[in-house]
């Protein structure tokens, strides 16, 4: 079985990409480190290498929540499955 993201916290609302070209409609399969479990998604867009994808629906304005630390809000709407980056998160340092 490939490893295609991983989420190391049971809280956390995203996932890290740990391969290469992954495309809408992909079906990934995910380790979550905390408790040894996999966790299935189908991503709805392409994400990059290191970018995360959204394990949930996250509200804009939602606390996003990677390696079980805040590393940000949502700036719009995030589906399941969608990549999450820059143009949807921001910092709330500004």
């Amino acid at each position: 079985m490939t490893t295609d993201f991983i989420v190391h916290d049971k809280a956390d609302t995203v996932g890290v990409v740990v391969v290469e070209n992954v495309k809408p409609g992909q079906e990934l399969t995910g380790w979550l480190m905390e408790s040894d479990e996999t966790v299935k998604l189908s991503a709805l867009d392409a994400v990059p290498l290191g970018h995360k994808i959204a394990l949930s629906d996250i509200r804009e304005g939602d606390t996003i929540w990677k390696y079980g630390h805040d590393v940000g809000r949502a700036a719009a709407q995030i589906g399941k499955g969608r990549h999450v980056h820059t143009h949807n998160m921001k910092t709330k340092r500004w």
